[in-house]
């Protein structure tokens, strides 16, 4: 499964019945309480990898990703227009991309 294919999934999440997906219930409580497991979710990827428990951070960064997705989509963003900002700024060094900010 690519990312694309998971946020797919996580749109077609949009119309179900919240009480056949966790998916769904989430995007039902909003935007803001999508945003706020996302943070959750940020915070137990780093605790994982500053302990170095490589199984807990593979598990936390899928996590990580799936809501991260699921906050795009409660707003509205193309997962498309995050992998085209993506590829535009790989054309450019990190460091003069920042310089630019």
């Amino acid at each position: 499964m690519t990312l694309d294919d998971l946020y797919q999934t996580i749109l077609a999440r949009k119309s179900a019945d919240p009480t056949s997906s966790w998916t769904a219930q989430l995007l039902d409580k909003g935007p803001e309480k999508c945003a706020e497991k996302f943070g959750e979710e940020a915070i137990e990827a780093i605790i994982e990898a500053v302990k170095d428990d490589k199984a807990g951070l593979t598990d936390e960064a899928a996590d990580v990703l799936y809501h991260l997705l699921v906050m795009l989509a409660a707003r509205d963003v193309p997962f498309s227009d995050v992998m085209d900002e993506l590829s535009r700024r790989q054309s450019q060094s990190g460091v003069a991309e920042k310089a630019s900010r």
